[in-house]
C-alpha cells in the first residue's frame, strides 16, 4: 500500500519544500504586522485589517487569477523581478510557495496578533523606563511572550499551505515535478481511473504530516509556558 512510486514522492517533496519556504518567508512579516496591528493605531487601520483577511474569504481561484495577472511573466511585478533580479514565479514552484504563503498569511496573522494582544503592555512600559530602546522590549520582552502565538501561527500557515490547491492550481498550473504538490497530485489522480491505491498513499501522507506539525506545535507552546513558569 506505501509503495510510492517516483512521481509520489517528489509531490510529496515539493509539498514540505514549498509549505517550508512560504512560511519561512511570511514569518518576519507576519510577526511585524502583529504587532504593527496589535500596538498601533493609525488612519485606515480597520481598511488595512479587511485587506489583511480579504485572501481568508476569496475565492482562492480568484486569489490565483490576481497573482498570474500581478506575478505572471508578463504582469507589471513578475516582469520586473525577471528583469531586474531572474526572479520568475508563472508555472514554478517559487509561485506555488508564493501562492501558499499568501493564503496562509492572514491566519499566521491572527494568531500572532492576538498572542501580542495578551502580553501585559506594562511589562514593555517597566522595561522601557528602565532604559530599554523599542528594539530591545521587543525582542526581549514582547516576541519570547507571545512565542506560542508565533509558533501556532506558523503551523496554522503551514497547514495552509500543505492543503492549498485552489490558488496554487490557478497560478501555476500542475506540472509534474515542478509545481504538482501533494493536494494538486491527489485531484490528478481523482481523473485516473484505478488510482484509488495512490490517493489512499496520499491521503495518508496528508493527514500525517498535518497532524505531525500540531502535534509539534503543540509540544513546542506547552514547553513554552513550562519554562515561562518556571
Amino acid at each position: 500500500m506505501f509503495d510510492f512510486s517516483p512521481a509520489e514522492l517528489t509531490a510529496i517533496a515539493l509539498s514540505l519544500k514549498v509549505a517550508s519556504v512560504a512560511v519561512l518567508c511570511s514569518l518576519p512579516l507576519g510577526v511585524a504586522m502583529g504587532w504593527l496591528l496589535a500596538r498601533k493605531n493609525f488612519p485606515g487601520k480597520l481598511l488595512f485589517d479587511a485587506l489583511l483577511y480579504l485572501p481568508l474569504v476569496l475565492p482562492p481561484v480568484v486569489t490565483g487569477y490576481v497573482l498570474l495577472i500581478l506575478f505572471g511573466n508578463q504582469g507589471p511585478i513578475g516582469r520586473f523581478l525577471s528583469d531586474s533580479f531572474g526572479l520568475s514565479f508563472a508555472f514554478r514552484w517559487t509561485g506555488a510557495a508564493l501562492a501558499c504563503a499568501i493564503m496562509g498569511f492572514p491566519l499566521m496573522v491572527r494568531a500572532i496578533r492576538l498572542s501580542i494582544e495578551a502580553v501585559d503592555q506594562r511589562l514593555e512600559q517597566a522595561a522601557a523606563t528602565l532604559g530599554a530602546n523599542p528594539w530591545r522590549v521587543f525582542f526581549g520582552m514582547t516576541l519570547p511572550l507571545a512565542l506560542p502565538g508565533v509558533i501556532a501561527g506558523a503551523v496554522l500557515a503551514f497547514a495552509k499551505a500543505l492543503g492549498e490547491f485552489g490558488a496554487t492550481i490557478t497560478f501555476v498550473s500542475n506540472i509534474p515535478g515542478e509545481t504538482q504538490t501533494l493536494s494538486s497530485a491527489i485531484y490528478g489522480m481523482l481523473q485516473v481511473p484505478g488510482a484509488e491505491s495512490g490517493l489512499w498513499r496520499l491521503t495518508v501522507v496528508a493527514v500525517a504530516i498535518s497532524f505531525g506539525a500540531v502535534l509539534l506545535s503543540e509540544w513546542l507552546v506547552q514547553r513554552q509556558r513550562r519554562e515561562r513558569a518556571a
